[in-house]
């Protein structure tokens, strides 16, 4: 570390990204921001197509490595950081690539599409003494504090239930975008173990099998909603969940859910459901409502906005501001783990525990005809398939702590699955 009037000056840390198109086009975004701000220094990109200049504008392109080993591209630059967002598949694989190295992970969220590839995956990162933050951006919200203050405060009664709500949209271009998009599982043909396959491809590094996917509605579009829920119930961890119910429905032609409702019982008792659907009408910004015996407290998380309402007085909004992820990291090991890591693996426990149960559960069911129609998408010549009332079916649930079979859709009768 050098030092400037007797003071330490932090190196920029060297940062790879696996994964920088799609999603991953935030993350490269993120790391410009990071390095202008001295914090980073990115050193290396694992895609299969590698980036053009337009691409990686505002990087030097001599300076970053490119290739689609991702052994190879750790070894190359150094890395100390790698930030992996790369097909569910291939998260346990590439982590447990960076951790035999040394190399500190910011995981995309979902750690792992099955609770069995996440615990191989935190026991590969304990052992190896890595530190490794998991990509729920929400979980760095200052919201997520100033909520659980008020709810302990007694500010809104006594708590009652949390219930989540969240209406996107998908058109069918979305679930073409790469093989493994809406699917469930994923036969996988070749691969060597090093990190190929990494980009929009659907590689995991281990050949001649069929590799869970679950690119659900609630565990990947709309993973924030189950793991915002679950982080203000403060039931994060594998076993702070007693009892798992879930509803899993379909309109597009698919094999996952994209119209979903999991009912949670948590250790302590509380109840947490989060509905949530890409067949929205009209899509607007999710949001988790904490609700208690003498008022609700409302947090669209994306946006950082908290709304207080209380029985005889008015209502008090307010925004907050939000820790980066991977600037979290960055202050992690510079402080030698003084400053913790706000989203650690063992916080996403009970969340693994919510993908298990929809892995496990049978086929979600497809929508009879009438329930839903196509509707033209924002891209030309595209479509997107709308669920009717599927925006006010999700915030009811929301409101009443319930599942969609509770609120008496036809279409939601049956198909419930219950787990613990």
């Amino acid at each position: 570390m050098r030092t400037h009037n007797g003071n330490p000056v932090r190196e920029p840390v060297p940062v790879v990204l696996a994964g920088a198109r799609g999603h991953g086009r935030w993350h490269l975004n993120n790391l410009r921001n990071l390095a202008e701000a001295g914090r980073v220094k990115l050193v290396g990109v694992c895609e299969l197509r590698p980036l053009d200049a337009a691409e990686l504008d505002g990087f030097a392109a001599d300076d970053v490595v490119q290739t689609a080993d991702f052994g190879e591209l750790l070894d190359r630059t150094g890395a100390r950081i790698a930030v992996i967002c790369t097909p569910i598949q291939t998260h346990t694989d590439l982590a447990l690539v960076a951790a035999e190295r040394g190399v500190h992970l910011l995981l995309e969220k979902p750690p792992a599409p099955s609770y069995t590839e996440y615990e191989r995956m935190v026991t590969g990162v304990a052992a190896a003494g890595i530190a490794c933050q998991v990509g729920f951006q929400s979980l760095g919200s200052h919201a997520v504090s100033h909520i659980r203050d008020l709810v302990r405060d007694g500010s809104i009664g006594e708590p009652l239930g949390i219930g989540a709500a969240g209406a996107w949209a998908r058109d069918e271009a979305y679930y073409r975008r790469a093989p493994w998009a809406g699917r469930r599982s994923l036969s996988v043909d070749g691969g060597t173990g090093n990190g190929t396959g990494t980009g929009n491809g659907s590689g995991t590094g281990r050949a001649g099998r069929t590799v869970d996917v679950v690119d659900g509605v609630l565990t990947n579009p709309l993973a924030h909603a189950v793991a915002t829920s679950l982080a203000l119930d403060g039931a994060t961890g594998g076993d702070d969940l007693t009892a798992i119910r879930t509803e899993l429905y379909r309109a597009n032609d698919i094999e996952a859910d994209d119209t979903s409702c999991v009912e949670l019982t948590t250790r302590s008792g509380s109840r947490v459901t989060v509905a949530a659907t890409l067949c929205a009408e009209l899509p607007d910004e999710p949001y988790v409502i904490v609700h208690g015996s003498q008022g609700r407290i409302t947090f669209w998380y994306k946006q950082d906005r908290v709304l207080v309402q209380r029985a005889g007085r008015g209502p008090q909004e307010s925004v907050h501001g939000r820790t980066d992820l991977l600037a979290n990291l960055v202050e992690h090991l510079a402080t030698g783990g003084e400053t913790p890591l706000l989203v650690p693996p063992a916080a996403t426990g009970a969340f693994m525990r919510v993908v298990e149960a929809i892995r496990r559960a049978p086929a979600p069911l497809a929508l009879p005809a009438d329930a839903w129609s196509e509707v033209p998408a924002d891209r030309p010549g595209v479509v997107r398939r709308v669920v009717h009332g599927a925006d006010g079916l999700v915030a009811a649930s929301a409101d009443g702590l319930t599942g969609f079979a509770g609120l008496g859709v036809s279409w939601a009768r049956s198909g419930a699955e219950a787990s613990s």
